[in-house]
């Protein structure tokens, strides 16, 4: 049922000549899995305690370096054992990233996203009461860093994995001296749009399981439409300057269409609403 996201994250390889089309998919089909199972395993799974979310999710950090050792990522729960699959994931990454030139340029960026989505999955899924107070918390300590964001905006570009792909894309397309640029216009524009995209169409499904919603959340729900088209100005910007920012600038807008042309919008009812955002993100798109 999450194959969609595998397809999402490795759109960038489109625009990559073969052979380092497959090395992206092989390393990018694998690590999405692992976001994805980790993902549904915490918000899902019934007895998972707030301290095991760091200890899970070192699997992506571990995944991201191909020097990295193998944790045990259930050693705080949850109990039993799923058969070797999360640790096939990670090693079937390194294994991939391994056998990337400069690969080294890549760790400490990819690193470093996947610290913060471990962050942010330990928030997040705090309790009701103390949940939106640590995630203001959490953007306290970078806010000056990000000023022109709120908090919601950076929780949900903590989200994000597109920080992770983007450089790995440029890094095979363009070389080592593309993969800071690639991330830092990634980090935090682009993938803020990903996740509160992804928080708009979820409202109906955060609300029945009870889940932080990062548009519904938001201190000020009736200018969404208005951020977020901020956001993807500055985002098409960025892009604008990197290689091949052809690539960029298409899956950015991918990322927009597809969720603004989800199912879920007309099931929803979010139809409106959603044609209203496109229509700002394109004016956003057109400025740049």
């Amino acid at each position: 049922m999450k194959s969609y996201h595998v397809a999402g994250a490795a759109v960038l390889a489109t625009f990559l000549p073969k052979p380092q089309m497959r090395a992206y998919v092989r390393i990018v089909a694998p690590l999405e899995s692992i976001y994805d199972y980790l993902d549904n395993l915490c918000d899902r799974h019934p007895a998972i305690s707030e301290k095991a979310f760091p200890v899970l999710h070192q699997a992506i950090a571990d995944a991201c370096d191909p020097a990295a050792p193998l944790h045990e990522y259930y050693a705080c729960g949850p109990h039993g054992d799923d058969g070797g699959y999360l640790r096939t994931l990670v090693t079937e990454v390194q294994g991939q990233l391994s056998a990337i030139p400069e690969i080294e340029m890549l760790v400490p960026f990819a690193r470093e996203a996947a610290s913060l989505y471990a962050r942010m999955q330990s928030t997040v899924h705090g309790d009701r009461e103390s949940r939106v107070r640590a995630c203001r918390a959490c953007f306290e300590e970078y806010r000056t860093e990000y000023p022109q964001l709120r908090w919601n905006e950076f929780i949900a570009a903590t989200g994000s994995q597109f920080q992770v792909y983007a450089p790995l894309f440029a890094l095979l397309d363009s070389g080592a001296q593309s993969v800071a640029p690639a991330y830092r216009a990634y980090f935090p524009s682009v993938a803020a749009i990903h996740v509160l995209l992804d928080s708009f169409i979820d409202r109906a499904e955060d609300r029945e399981h009870g889940d932080l919603n990062l548009v519904e959340g938001a201190d000020e729900e009736s200018d969404i439409a208005e951020r977020i088209a901020m956001l993807a100005t500055e985002a098409d910007a960025n892009i604008t300057c990197l290689e091949n920012a052809r690539a960029h600038r298409f899956a950015l807008r991918i990322i927009a269409l597809f969720y603004l042309s989800h199912p879920k919008i007309e099931r929803e009812g979010y139809t409106l609403e959603a044609e209203a955002l496109l229509a700002r993100l394109e004016r956003s798109f057109a400025t740049t």
